[in-house]
């Protein structure tokens, strides 16, 4: 059935353009697609009246525009290792690659027991809608039947999800990896095509081709994903530039190329639809070469203060005209939430700012547009997600913030001053506040959630 909701809607338009609506209609179709949006409406039922929509065809979803509430887009993840769920917070004293050995390939070895996949996968997944996460780009494991159980589990909760088994066949632990190109090959074909059976229009869920990263992978393995992401229009996930280290060790692994991004470049993984994990230190003819092919950025600030990674340059990518979206990066990062990633980011950026250069500081609008539109370009979903203009599909939020038992103190002077309270829902809210998430206008999450 058709749905009205009614109340304060917040979006981003464009990087710096939070707009805020605090007396909206959004009229969504029963497929799932916004049918208009009235930015001055006096009731859900005078909007329907005025687009034709008959009495009785259509529900309503009232938020008071009055409360310390608002509509907001789903979030999107678009870096997190769901099997590395558990080991969120533990990474000790270690850098990435030392981490990668100590905690995360042993872990992640386990889940060739599906039983052990099942229950990470399952709890990952609602923690991440229970914060909000409408769209998640996840990494599984080397193991094709257990990525394909992550695929079942994003697709029967509902949430939006791209699926990526990790290829691996060098430099990699001998206990957990892919034993040669041709079992790469195999157990990542069979995880797409398991895909496409369970969602063949990839509505919900899509596979995504996933080199670990290109110290992790032969040259043979990323050209034959190159070219089978040319030949399938397949998205493709990796990670660049994070540690000094990795950097090092790609350069010498891989010297046909000229740098990190050339690697990617020369075997066809670096395009539109790429998304790059970290970027922390690129070079300058990297951020130009990644802004030509138009691959996108997924920024990780926990993950990277984390590990002492380094301090990704946003304002940097963004002025040549690179896209950057947020990631999580669990369990590099510390927590499954999008929100506090947003608030992460903004304080990294002002401690690039505090060296000297002001033009590295993010405001709140530019974080909450990294979370959600900025997202959707980086998932090259920008088109149909991200805001709520007509046209595109209503994955959203309700969020509560004077709910029982909330984060955030609102004070009756501050009801009106809806920018003061999405600074506050920034700094101080958590998955509290989350009263309901809607993917595809389906309510499939929150606290008041049934």
């Amino acid at each position: 059935m058709r749905t009205v909701y009614f109340g304060t809607f917040v979006h981003s338009l464009a990087l710096a353009d939070l707009q805020v609506l605090p007396s909206a209609a959004v009229g969504v179709e029963d497929n799932g697609t916004i049918e208009f949006l009235d930015q001055n409406a006096s009731s859900a039922e005078a909007s329907a009246e005025r687009h034709s929509w008959p009495v009785g065809s259509y529900s309503v979803v009232v938020n008071d525009p009055s409360s310390a509430s608002f509509f907001f887009p789903g979030f999107f993840d678009t870096h997190i290792h769901a099997s590395q769920y558990p080991n969120v917070g533990l990474f000790g004293k270690t850098t990435l690659l030392d981490w990668l050995n100590s905690y995360t390939f042993p872990l992640e070895s386990s889940f060739s027991d599906l039983k052990v996949a099942d229950n990470v996968y399952s709890r990952v997944i609602a923690r991440t809608l229970g914060n909000g996460t409408t769209t998640a780009a996840y990494y599984a494991t080397v193991h094709a039947a257990g990525t394909n159980l992550l695929a079942d589990i994003a697709l029967k909760a509902g949430q939006r999800a791209f699926i990526g088994r990790c290829c691996m066949d060098a430099n990699s632990p001998d206990y957990y990896c892919d034993k040669n190109l041709e079992e790469a090959q195999r157990a990542t074909l069979e995880v797409i095509e398991h895909i496409k059976k369970i969602d063949p229009n990839h509505d919900i869920v899509s596979p995504i081709l996933t080199p670990r990263f290109a110290a992790s992978c032969s040259k043979e393995l990323l050209c034959w994903l190159g070219k089978l992401s040319t030949e399938t229009s397949l998205p493709v996930q990796t990670h660049i530039s994070e540690n000094l280290l990795e950097v090092e060790l790609v350069k010498s692994m891989h010297p046909f190329a000229a740098s990190y991004a050339g690697v990617y470049d020369k075997c066809g993984l670096l395009h539109d639809r790429t998304i790059l994990a970290h970027a922390v230190h690129l070079t300058d003819d990297e951020r130009l070469l990644i802004a030509k092919r138009g691959s996108g950025v997924a920024h990780c600030p926990a993950s990277n203060s984390a590990l002492t990674s380094g301090e990704t340059r946003v304002k940097w990518l963004l002025d040549a005209g690179v896209k950057v979206g947020l990631g999580t990066d669990v369990s590099g990062g510390f927590t499954p939430s999008i929100l506090h990633t947003a608030r992460q980011a903004l304080l990294v950026s002002r401690h690039l700012s505090m060296k000297g250069d002001e033009t590295h500081k993010l405001s709140i609008e530019e974080v909450l547009y990294l979370a959600t539109l900025g997202g959707a370009e980086v998932c090259s979903l920008a088109n149909k997600l991200g805001n709520f203009l007509p046209g595109k599909k209503w994955d959203a939020q309700l969020i509560t913030l004077d709910c029982k038992d909330s984060p955030v103190d609102i004070f009756p002077w501050e009801l009106e001053k809806h920018e003061d309270l999405v600074a506050k829902w920034l700094f101080n809210g958590d998955d509290r506040n989350v009263a309901k998430v809607w993917v595809d206008g389906k309510l499939v999450a929150g606290t008041a959630f049934q």
